[in-house]
């Protein structure tokens, strides 16, 4: 519970300091080894998901492209991007936080990316 409620509370003050409420811890050997919340809106970068920097954290922290032995802790259900980028880093667990339906009305792109995905 100790690693979820730390990544809630990373989103909560990404909100307070006017980003996006995303966020995304990192464990291996029970430590944190990488973290981060969104920063879309800070950087004007589309592609700075919370997921995406902390894998990118982790795997230069440990010298690979693969996370195995690691559990990641997403605040919210990932989008397309997200969930490939978990799939080919390969940790032993993803534990979302939030499903999809509980945020998805406050993020109408996101709704419309998987509204796409799913009619495939």
């Amino acid at each position: 519970m100790e690693f979820a409620q730390r990544t809630v509370d990373l989103a909560r003050r990404n909100v307070e300091e006017g980003g996006r409420p995303f966020a995304t811890v990192i464990v291996k050997d029970g430590e944190v080894i990488a973290e981060s919340a969104n920063q879309v809106a800070q950087t004007h970068d589309p592609t700075a998901h919370a997921e995406i920097l902390a894998i990118r954290q982790a795997c230069t922290k440990l010298g690979t492209e693969h996370l195995t032995g690691t559990t990641i802790y997403v605040l919210a259900h990932p989008c397309p991007m997200c969930l490939g980028s978990l799939y080919y880093c390969s940790p032993d667990e993803v534990v979302f936080l939030t499903t999809r339906d509980a945020y998805e009305p406050g993020f109408f792109t996101e709704t419309c990316v998987w509204w796409c995905v799913d009619k495939r």
